[in-house]
């Protein structure tokens, strides 16, 4: 079955935790200052998606040597001498997310279908910051441990969107099986791969939307909703709610042109729909729904 095109949001909260470290800013969470809006790029959410894919089984092309993603060059000489279609058979993450593979300039380019903008914080964050102390000395003669700083935001509501198009898919042979695949990670990748600077972070609400056709498009699904502060300066999910009538309109307004719309729910996300609280399937429930297990 040909893949159409797809639009996502996606919400996860990090409590007390690092979303996404910037090494130019000693390892802190990424951040818009002036906005005090906390950031997480795209990488950084690929990269939960890939070691969910590994766990599950499945060879990718784009590996992690200490936390970091690389690419180790025998691996890519190995794969010069492969067939573009074996590539795309046995690395589900070029299928996915696309490569550039360079061997003495020699490339093989493969555009990924399924691609991310950077995530943000819907609400204002402040950072946390302490010192740390290893128990390990940093030479035979020091008797005490190295001192260090330990970064971490009080709590983000992070959202993010992404685009799955029709056409690309095609080129890459990106399979059914694949767009459910990327809704299991969506759920169970986050909570499932938690480090000791990821812990505190759970997935809210994500939404895939499957249209009827390789061109519609609507736009960034953040633009039509809302978060409402239950308190200032929230540290909990329960302390906000997520407006919907935005996009719950946007649905409506194209309905005609929605397939199915993909989804999981957390129950400690309060979700409000013209100053009620619903159910993610009453919110929706003039749409064609299926739920992520």
């Amino acid at each position: 079955m040909t893949v159409k095109n797809n639009e996502i949001l996606y919400l996860y909260d990090a409590k007390l935790t690092n979303p996404n470290g910037d090494p130019d800013e000693e390892n802190r969470p990424r951040m818009d200052y002036e906005r005090e809006m906390n950031l997480v790029s795209d990488l950084r959410l690929k990269r939960y998606i890939r070691d969910y894919l590994t766990l599950k089984g499945h060879d990718i092309f784009v590996r992690r040597v200490d936390d970091k993603a690389v690419t180790a060059d025998k691996r890519i000489k190995a794969l010069k001498d492969s067939s573009n279609e074996w590539i795309l058979e046995h690395l589900t993450d070029v299928r996915m997310f696309g490569a550039t593979m360079t061997v003495k300039g020699d490339n093989k380019t493969f555009i990924g279908p399924i691609q991310f903008n950077w995530g943000y914080s819907l609400n204002k964050v402040e950072l946390l910051e302490a010192s740390i102390t290893s128990h390990f000395s940093t030479s035979e003669s020091a008797t005490q441990g190295t001192m260090g700083k330990d970064f971490r935001v009080k709590y983000s509501l992070i959202a993010f969107s992404g685009v799955i198009s029709g056409k690309r898919a095609e080129k890459t042979n990106l399979k059914d099986e694949d767009l459910t695949l990327l809704d299991e990670a969506m759920k169970h990748a986050i909570p499932n791969l938690a480090t000791r600077s990821k812990i505190g972070q759970y997935p809210r609400l994500y939404i895939r939307v499957e249209y009827k056709d390789t061109e519609t498009i609507l736009g960034d699904y953040r633009d039509y909703i809302e978060l409402k502060e239950n308190v200032s300066n929230i540290r909990d999910i329960n302390e906000c709610s997520l407006l919907l009538d935005g996009l719950v309109d946007l649905f409506e307004e194209n309905k005609e042109k929605i397939s199915k719309i993909y989804y999981f729910a957390d129950q400690n996300l309060e979700l409000i729909l013209n100053n009620e609280k619903v159910t993610f399937e009453e919110a929706f429930k003039n749409l064609p729904l299926n739920q992520v297990e």
